[in-house]
């Protein structure tokens, strides 16, 4: 099969699915794009901000159902559902994988898909007929050792699995959560921050990104706690460290929560003169 870049979506407030946006209608293009190639993905292996662990954890139920893991939303966000199948095979194949590069992995037949999952997929697939695979992982692993899990799981890329992970690329919500009925222009913060990482990805300075935490403009300012930038290594280590990170959508909701995706791998240059040439 022709291997599939390995992604990183930034999925926003929950709201964005009821909402829409630029990232919304940028997730359904891609959906588009992945689902008119003769070999669209045959599954999903997503690594989310929200799915969290003590150590790497395999969640592989046989059916999954979206979780509403947020409060004070409206009612009709509540009602929204994204029910798949699972893809117990698949777990089977992960651990193997990450057992063979030494990392531990715990085997699991949980079951749901966080916001951080569910809310881009929806838009991607909203047939619902992909199966997915979440896996867990520890929130106190470091870039490079997260790096390093998703250069484990790359030969995925080449068996029809799209590997996604979900996060934002600048998650500060001590700033409020966005509010579409009144735009407001970027903070300077924000979008030094989203550019330094573009420059980054784009060069291959993966050194420097994995230092992030020193090197990066306000990179406490745009990310007070790490997770949600944490999944963006394991899809870079999925692409290669050879390979360079492609910003394939670059938007901002209320002025401060980057809505950026990236693509990685040797295939990352072709998915993007894709979406260029259907957008």
């Amino acid at each position: 099969m022709d291997r599939l870049a390995p992604l990183f979506l930034s999925h926003g407030s929950p709201m964005t699915a009821l909402d829409g946006g630029p990232a919304a209608a940028f997730w359904g293009e891609l959906g588009r794009v992945l689902g008119a190639r003769a070999e669209p993905p045959r599954a999903f292996l997503a690594v989310s901000a929200h799915t969290l662990a003590h150590r790497v954890h395999t969640l592989g139920a046989a059916r999954h159902a979206a979780v509403h893991d947020f409060g004070g939303f409206p009612r009709a966000l509540y009602a929204l559902a994204y029910d798949v199948p699972g893809a117990p095979a698949l777990a089977r194949r992960v651990e193997a994988l990450l057992g063979a590069a030494g990392i531990e992995v715990e085997p699991g037949e949980d079951g749901g898909l966080d916001h951080g999952i569910w809310v881009p997929l929806r838009a991607v697939r909203p047939q619902a007929d992909t199966p997915v695979l979440p896996l867990a992982f520890p929130p106190d692993w470091s870039p490079r050792r997260l790096f390093e899990l998703g250069t484990a799981l790359a030969p995925l890329a080449g068996e029809g699995v799209q590997i996604v992970g979900t996060g934002s690329i600048t998650h500060n919500l001590r700033l409020g959560l966005p509010a579409r009925d009144r735009p407001v222009p970027e903070r300077p913060e924000s979008a030094e921050f989203r550019a330094w990482f573009a420059a980054r990805a784009a060069a291959r300075d993966w050194q420097s990104l994995w230092d992030w935490h020193a090197l990066a403009p306000h990179a406490d300012f745009m990310h007070p706690t790490d997770e949600h930038l944490l999944p963006w290594f394991v899809a870079a280590g999925a692409g290669g460290l050879c390979h360079f990170g492609v910003r394939i959508h670059a938007s901002v909701e209320g002025g401060h929560l980057g809505m950026d995706a990236y693509a990685f791998g040797p295939e990352a240059r072709t998915l993007a003169d894709e979406l260029a040439a259907a957008g």
